[in-house]
């Protein structure tokens, strides 16, 4: 081992620092970083905040058309759990919108 090079936080703070990385695995490091939204990632953040603005589900479910998730793997479950979610909202919204209008039909015959 190089005694040269450091990986303390003192001396990467002033440029002197040896990147750790693997030679097998050159993906390793990729993702250490946190994801956004306060670490849960923007798909299980919009997910939790579709439950208030179901239209969120709609954004992350075109994220997730788009491959956002090959920026981050991390992101993709929580994207496809959006995809679920806009399906299930939008048979929703179409099952009542039926009822209603079969209701409505019903109780005023023209």
């Amino acid at each position: 081992m190089d005694q040269r090079l450091s990986t303390d936080v003192v001396d990467h703070k002033n440029g002197a620092y040896a990147e750790i990385k693997d030679v097998e695995n050159p993906e390793l490091g990729m993702f250490d970083k946190p994801l956004p939204c306060f670490g849960c990632g923007i798909g299980w953040f919009s997910l939790l905040l579709g439950l208030v603005c179901p239209l969120l589900w709609y954004y992350a479910t075109f994220l997730y058309f788009r491959k956002y998730y090959q920026r981050d793997p991390r992101e993709r479950d929580g994207l496809a759990a959006n995809a679920v979610a806009a399906l299930i909202c939008t048979i929703a919204v179409i099952i009542a919108g039926v009822v209603i209008l079969i209701i409505n039909l019903a109780t005023n015959p023209h």
